[in-house]
């Protein structure tokens, strides 16, 4: 079974928006708009006050309890069990809308690089580089940066290239 690559949208010519079934994006599917819906409300509810006196009250009750069960292992284990149950989820909602922000941060800097007459182009879609090309980038501009100190003045926008094999210049 092969895959047939995705075209870019008419509104995306760079390519750089990921596809709408991405994990990033909550897709035509119901079931995925409303996980995504669900998992906007639990992180923003989470790192709310109200969720951090809850945390704290339920802390607070476990502890209280604890000389009603003798301390057994059974008291133990109930705390035990529920942390690690509420971790477990949390880490997929929690990256769920860390995806999405990644992906509206590079879109909105993707904005900025294209209408900036000076930056480097290049840039846009970056986050798709090996991390041997990002590596590569980030010598090429502290390269840049170190000549700029020198000479006094800034750089041009548009020097550093350093991908898809396209040579770097310093």
């Amino acid at each position: 079974m092969t895959t047939q690559p995705v075209a870019p949208s008419p509104t995306d010519e760079l390519g750089t928006v990921p596809d709408t079934s991405s994990p990033a994006y909550a897709g035509r599917h119901p079931l995925t708009r409303l996980f995504d819906r669900f998992a906007s409300l639990v992180t923003r509810w989470a790192g709310s006050p109200a969720a951090f006196s809850l945390a704290v009250l339920t802390v607070v009750a476990w502890v209280l309890t604890g000389p009603i069960f003798h301390y057994s292992d059974g008291w133990q284990l109930v705390i035990n069990t529920g942390t690690t149950i509420v971790t477990f989820l949390m880490v997929f909602l929690i990256q769920q809308s860390q995806n999405k922000d990644s992906v509206a941060l590079h879109l909105k800097l993707n904005e900025l690089l294209s209408s900036h007459r000076a930056a480097n182009n290049n840039l846009i879609g970056i986050e798709d580089a090996s991390e041997e090309e990002l590596r590569r980038l980030a010598a090429a501009y502290l390269r840049l940066s170190t000549q700029c100190d020198a000479q006094g003045s800034p750089g041009k926008g548009g020097v550093v290239e350093g991908l898809a094999g396209h040579p770097v210049e310093s």
